[in-house]
């Protein structure tokens, strides 16, 4: 059956984890649908992954305009997300409308953007106008200049309550999912609990409402430096299929991510 926001909400409600992966193309776009995989991301990931940047500030609109389009034909059931990329929703709510359009024409059925408490409004104004958005909380890739780096977010008692403040703050706003990036566990356990809309984590323990990954570092694919709460779903697959199955199985079961993989 077609994944919808109302299947997200669903799934939260009875206590099912939620998978999410990235992807770029639609070959694997089938793929991934087939074995089960309920979000697929075209993350702005990409910049790293396929274009061979350092971040993903170089990747342009016309860029997640294309890898939608690619996404959502080969996609049967899963839900597909897009990302806003850098410098196409900042500058104003009607700027990220107007993103936003192009990829939702290009086939996405929901469209991300990183952002604190100050994106609330740009949230607002997107989900009244009928695009559902995913915020992305805690590290924001976009922003690794002002961190001085890909660091873990919401370390201290003040940096976890503004966690909370922002993640509330998108809910009441109109936010359909909030992601959290490299978050401490006990912080995304306790936002999980605060919000009635489903979360995901990336970096971010085990008792979020789902889980997502990048799809070339699951597969052991990408030749970078891996992050701390990045596993080889690969090791010991007999396949690029086996390996998304065995994904899913593993987040579905809260065998992954497991707290060498947590913060």
């Amino acid at each position: 059956m077609k994944t919808t926001v109302s299947t997200l909400q669903n799934m939260k409600q009875a206590g099912q984890k939620i998978t999410m992966l990235t992807c770029y193309d639609a070959s694997f776009a089938s793929l991934l649908d087939d074995a089960g995989v309920e979000i697929l991301l075209v993350g702005d990931s990409l910049g790293n992954v396929i274009q061979g940047h350092t971040s993903t500030l170089p990747v342009s609109l016309a860029d997640m305009v294309y890898h939608t389009r690619c996404v959502a034909r080969g996609s049967k059931d899963a839900l597909v997300l897009a990302d806003l990329p850098f410098g196409s929703y900042q500058v104003s709510p009607q700027q990220a409308y107007a993103s936003a359009a192009e990829l939702m024409a290009a086939g996405a059925e929901m469209v991300k953007l990183e952002g604190g408490m100050i994106m609330a409004e740009t949230v607002d104004f997107l989900a009244n106008r009928g695009i559902p958005v995913c915020t992305h909380i805690g590290l924001q890739p976009q922003s690794v200049n002002v961190y001085g780096g890909y660091k873990v977010q919401g370390k201290s008692e003040f940096d976890a309550e503004v966690l909370k403040r922002d993640a509330l703050a998108h809910q009441a706003a109109g936010a359909a999912l909030v992601l959290m990036e490299m978050v401490p566990a006990h912080v995304a356990k306790a936002v999980t609990e605060a919000l009635t809309v489903p979360t995901i984590g990336i970096g971010a323990g085990v008792d979020v409402d789902g889980q997502v990954l990048v799809l070339h570092d699951m597969l052991a694919v990408y030749p970078g430096k891996k992050a701390r709460f990045v596993k080889n779903f690969m090791a010991g697959s007999h396949s690029i299929q086996a390996a998304v199955e065995a994904y899913v199985k593993a987040v579905k079961a809260m065998t992954f991510p497991a707290d060498e993989h947590s913060f």
